[in-house]
């Protein structure tokens, strides 16, 4: 199984410009050659390859308007290409049905959010002994490590994000995770927007809700940057404060999912989901708090870490009549409204909890037997994700992605 392990890097000011500058040759790079195949498509010539792409950059640092791309490592250019390829070869994909719809590869911004350089083992990069990384043309740069690596990482990549945070991702190979000892329960779960997550056994997890909770502050920012002039150092500093705010909020809903996926993983055999059209129900007036509750990356969560420590993850479909039916009697009722939060089941006189009812019938809806004292159930094979883990400065692990159980 192949992971991806982040840790939070710092870089001096020599090494922020050399990165700056990889950046750029990465974009340019990149720009160029996405525009020669759409010369080559505009003027119904034959797909241009990666090999006749990756002769152009060569011949393109021997010109004086492209010297300055000799100043940063050629493996970094060469992948720009390789991530060329990957987007064309996912719209491809997505016209034949293969994956979701995907846009057209686009051109890249120096304004964009997000900048990445990628090195292989090509590069010859390295982790001195010192605990730094070593990276060709750029130095040795310091690295907060929060844990040991399972395994050689094949490759890394260093992340810039928009609040001006520098990362290094690892790609590494792990064997199975660790061994969780057998647990009885068997949990239903149902999301919400009162209550983020409702349990099958009664539990009822109340929702943090970090956006509206930091709107204030948010607004505050935003407002102090659209009074900036537009091309101003002030309204650089500005856009960097809005960013960092944006982050928090993030890192703070990250934290809140992953302690409770892994809560959830570590004290229950099997967990059954219901599977929520995201999409749909962002296009409402509830979208941000749709966008807020972040389901979808909380059930990722929860599928990865159930697939890499031997636990049972089921997904149930969206129109399965959960909180139509009583789960004490089976009998169906009908839809009601969503202000009705208890009623009496008409047929066997259970007082029922419009939350905790579906919860339970979400779990009998997978299959998956619910009693009073749980049911073992044999752990199932799940494709793993691939994910990512954090630091910060402080040496506390921040979690990004999979976090040690």
């Amino acid at each position: 199984m192949q992971l991806r392990y982040s840790f939070r890097l710092y870089p001096n000011g020599p090494q922020r410009s050399a990165l700056a500058r990889a950046f750029g040759c990465v974009r340019v790079v990149y720009n160029d050659a996405l525009r020669a195949r759409e010369t080559a498509r505009a003027a119904g010539l034959p797909f241009v390859t990666s090999a006749e792409l990756s002769k152009q950059v060569t011949a393109a640092k021997q010109t004086e308007e492209r010297a300055w791309l000799s100043e940063v490592s050629a493996v970094v250019l060469q992948q720009s290409l390789r991530d060329l390829d990957a987007a064309y070869r996912n719209f491809f994909d997505s016209l034949k049905g293969k994956r979701p719809r995907m846009g057209v590869p686009r051109f890249k911004s120096r304004k964009d959010s997000r900048h990445t350089v990628r090195f292989t083992a090509n590069a010859r990069w390295k982790i001195t002994a010192g605990g730094d990384l070593s990276l060709p043309k750029i130095g040795d740069v310091r690295v907060k490590w929060s844990r040991a690596l399972p395994s050689v990482p094949s490759t890394v990549t260093v992340v810039k994000d928009a609040a001006g945070r520098y990362f290094a991702s690892f790609v590494v190979e792990t064997g199975q995770g660790e061994t969780l000892p057998a647990a009885v329960p068997v949990v239903g779960i149902d999301l919400g927007l009162t209550h983020f997550a409702i349990l099958s056994d009664g539990t009822k997890i109340g929702s943090p809700r970090f956006l509206r909770r930091a709107e204030k502050k948010l607004k505050r920012a935003q407002r102090d940057l659209s009074r900036k002039a537009k091309g101003s150092s002030n309204r650089a500093k500005a856009r960097i404060r809005v960013a960092r705010a944006y982050a928090r909020t993030a890192d703070a809903r990250r934290e809140f999912h992953h302690q409770l996926s892994t809560k959830i993983i570590r004290e229950n055999q099997a967990v059954a989901v219901e599977d929520l059209a995201v999409k749909g129900l962002a296009r409402t007036r509830l979208a941000k708090s749709v966008h807020d509750a972040g389901w979808s990356s909380f059930l990722t969560m929860l599928e990865y870490k159930a697939a890499r420590y031997g636990r049972t993850f089921t997904r149930i479909g969206r129109f399965e009549p959960t909180s139509q039916v009583c789960s004490q009697c089976g009998v169906k009722d009908g839809p009601k409204p969503l202000n009705v939060r208890e009623w009496t089941c008409a047929a066997c006189g259970t007082v029922l909890d419009r939350d905790i009812n579906a919860a339970i019938n979400v779990a009998k809806a997978a299959g998956l037997a619910v009693t009073a004292c749980g049911a073992r159930v044999r752990p199932g094979l799940v494709p793993a994700q691939r994910e990512e883990t954090g630091t910060h400065r402080d040496g506390q692990p921040t979690v990004v992605g999979i976090p040690a159980l």
